[in-house]
């Protein structure tokens, strides 16, 4: 054989366990829930193809208020995990050495070492009536009597923003990490402020990380159900929660799958919207970050 086909049987062999791995495990189900999504249930095992599972989603305002809610909530954990990460992120690029940064990647790592369901209990642990929080309360005299500190919005934007805050970190130090301390260096000695430098220099090249982070910690918590459920309970009201229901609780399998695709088009909907408002391209973020 020739080196040139050589290298492209390489190429080959490298690429197929990626390529069956996008068509076993994404292409392929979301052409079979596709298929469900536009199933309309006329009869005891009778069937037809049409739109009518979205209109069912766009005649409930129940339907359409919780995804809204979810998408506002998930924005807010993005913009949550944008602040605390981004000057965790900067001290571990620019500032801390070797082995400091090693340390606070660890720390860092730690809330991935056990699931989410782990995670969640954690949470619970702590919050609940009887739990760390109120009990060291009681016994230092500050509150009567035991108080419930889960199932509110609050505790569900604590456990996501918790969850997801490595997805922002990790992006961002990859793209502070190759900015020139000399920039930095340059703003000062023009005479900025420290608040003029973060605004001119460092947020502007930071910006592909700042996207790239956005749009995984944004999708990330819109797509979440364990948090949600578990620390917000009935209050919750997550999109993924109807979905859940409509599969598991009502045996409604088509109308799950048109919920499903209904939250990816949402989802999509926003990341473009923000790329469009930042200015950036989603192939420029991924390959800057």
């Amino acid at each position: 054989m020739r080196e040139r086909d050589i290298r492209r049987l390489s190429l080959i062999l490298l690429f197929a366990p990626f390529a069956l791995w996008i068509l076993l495990l994404i292409v392929l189900p979301h052409l079979g829930m596709g298929v469900l999504a536009l199933r309309e249930k006329i009869g005891p095992r009778q069937f037809e193809f049409g739109f009518g599972n979205f209109v069912e989603f766009l005649e409930e305002p129940i339907y359409w208020n919780t995804l809204l809610r979810t998408g506002s909530m998930s924005l807010l954990v993005t913009a949550l995990a944008l602040i605390i990460g981004f000057p965790i992120a900067y001290y571990i690029a620019k500032v801390a050495g070797g082995r400091t940064r090693g340390a606070l990647f660890l720390a860092c790592l730690v809330p991935l070492w056990v699931s989410d369901l782990i995670r969640a209990f954690g949470w619970i642990l702590l919050l609940r009536e009887t739990g760390v929080i109120s009990t060291s309360l009681q016994a230092m005299g500050l509150i009567d009597g035991p108080v419930e500190l889960l199932y509110n919005d609050v505790t569900v934007v604590m456990g996501l923003v918790y969850t997801v805050i490595l997805f922002m970190i990790v992006p961002l130090v990859s793209t502070l990490d190759g900015m020139d301390n000399a920039m930095v260096e340059a703003g000062y000695n023009l005479g900025g402020s420290g608040f003029t430098v973060l605004r001119r220099i460092i947020i502007p090249y930071a910006m592909p990380g700042i996207v790239s982070g956005c749009i995984i910690v944004f999708m990330l918590s819109a797509g979440s159900y364990l948090t949600p459920i578990l620390l917000g309970g009935k209050y919750s009201s997550w999109f993924t929660e109807t979905i859940y229901e409509q599969f598991i609780t009502r045996y409604n399998w088509e109308a799950g799958a048109a919920f499903g695709f209904l939250l990816l088009a949402f989802t999509s909907g926003v990341v473009w919207i923000g790329l469009k408002l930042s200015r950036q391209t989603l192939a420029g973020t991924v390959a800057r970050s």
